[in-house]
């Protein structure tokens, strides 16, 4: 990974770019479609949702752009529990609205499955076409530098491939509640962290929604 493209931490003005990446990423998807069923609310809903869970991540966790903004990765410290959102339930329900039953359905399913040694959780991994590889791997050399292990539930391929290329190994697949197969993925520790300098913070340029996000992970 020592080519990976730098990446930087986002802040809390980046959180409604990360939201519309995410939305993006998911809308052409069947588990969005099953989420969200009417499509013409589909996009705004995706992206409340997702930033909701962004905004927790500055809290809980750590959210990474490529330096032009055109790819993120979320993630959450689960170095112990930590709690949901705070009013979770209020605001998802403001948000979702007929369809908020189907959200915590997912919720559920993903939390059942989730490993109960600490860890780093790739939450949400979102970029257009070909910035995938690069948003994961300049974040993942910064999970790197806390010496725990990373966790991801994705889509098989490609994102599958790519988390494979980077050390994570396979620990089943499950059905989320649309009938999409989602992939559980673990990766060890590193043996040699590389220190724990922390993150770069700094502005990146606005950019319209003109181009499509092409891959996520679930919370």
């Amino acid at each position: 990974m020592t080519g990976a493209m730098p990446v930087i931490r986002a802040r809390w003005c980046d959180v409604g770019r990360i939201a519309d990446l995410v939305a993006e990423a998911l809308s052409p998807t069947a588990l969005a479609a099953w989420l969200v069923p009417d499509a013409p609310r589909r996009s705004a809903v995706l992206a409340a949702v997702a930033r909701i869970w962004t905004e927790h991540a500055l809290l809980f966790g750590d959210a990474f752009l490529l330096p032009d903004g055109t790819a993120a990765t979320v993630w959450f410290h689960r170095y112990r529990p930590i709690p949901p959102p705070r009013r979770y339930v209020d605001r998802l329900g403001a948000v979702a609205g007929p369809d908020v039953d189907r959200f915590r359905r997912l919720d559920d399913e993903l939390a059942a499955r989730r490993p109960v040694e600490p860890h780093n959780h790739l939450a949400l991994l979102a970029a257009p076409g070909g910035g995938a590889a690069e948003a994961l791997a300049g974040a993942q050399r910064r999970m790197d530098t806390l010496s725990l292990p990373t966790y991801a539930q994705v889509d098989d391929e490609p994102y599958g491939s790519l988390l494979r290329r980077l050390g994570y190994l396979d620990r089943g697949i499950f059905p989320a509640p649309d009938g999409t197969e989602l992939r559980s993925m673990w990766r060890p520790a590193p043996a040699h962290p590389g220190g724990n300098d922390r993150w770069p913070v700094r502005r990146i340029g606005r950019r319209g929604r003109n181009g499509r996000a092409a891959g996520w992970a679930t919370h």
